[in-house]
């Protein structure tokens, strides 16, 4: 486990505790780019970032999930289960719980893609644990913007709201490419432009405006994809 004060680097540089990397992804992730390339800590971010889902999903009400999955149901003209009591205590548990397990799954698949990309196809210099590192304390900006979104997604009654490109194309008519704008999240843009930051921090060849336009090719790629279940 990562201490909250700082440590000692191999270098003789100090690498900030949890809580002031925590501030600086927001306010100064450049700095902390480069200081996670050089001492790539990230199991206190993936913690953090486990915490931070599970507790979004526990506040949130298990209604409506059920109202959400019932409404696509519907208009798919298939009948949604009622359920009782007791799943619905399960699913206070469940739900929490899987964000959890998936949030740290993607972390490490994600990670993994963007070595492949990078250190393996580009010929980047960098580890696995660098990009980690980079992955883990970059989604912490969309993961806690999204908990403070929490009171809207209960006012809303929409547990999916986010803020996110369609916001500004209010104009367009409903169809696959106003989908794919709402699968763009405003949030995990700035996280993947902090990402590609990290990329330019491991490796100085490679520049934030590369790898920012691999990044938001990918970014979009998986928006697309997601369009066609929205």
């Amino acid at each position: 486990m990562e201490r909250i004060s700082e440590e000692q680097g191999g270098d003789g540089s100090q690498m900030p505790g949890l809580a002031s990397r925590l501030v600086a992804v927001f306010f100064s992730p450049g700095r902390l780019m480069e200081q996670l390339a050089e001492q790539p800590r990230w199991i206190g971010a993936l913690i953090m970032g486990g915490l931070v889902v599970g507790l979004t999903m526990a506040l949130i009400p298990v209604e409506l999930f059920l109202g959400a999955n019932r409404q696509i149901a519907l208009e798919r003209g298939a009948e949604f289960p009622e359920l009782g009591e007791r799943a619905i205590r399960a699913m206070r548990i469940v739900i929490p719980l899987t964000s959890v397990l998936t949030t740290t799954l993607l972390s490490a698949i994600i990670a993994g893609l963007y070595t492949i990309i990078f250190a393996f196809i580009l010929g980047d210099e960098g580890r696995y644990a660098q990009y980690l590192a980079v992955v883990t304390h970059a989604w912490l900006i969309a993961l806690l913007v999204g908990l403070l979104l929490t009171p809207l997604r209960i006012s809303t009654g929409n547990a999916q709201f986010t803020l996110n490109m369609a916001s500004f194309a209010f104009f367009l008519p409903e169809g696959y490419f106003l989908n794919v704008l709402q699968a763009l999240d405003l949030t995990q843009i700035w996280s993947t432009l902090v990402i590609a930051q990290g990329a330019h921090a491991i490796d100085k060849r490679r520049s934030f405006k590369s790898a920012a336009t691999i990044l938001m090719v990918i970014l979009v790629s998986f928006a697309m994809l997601i369009a066609n279940f929205i």
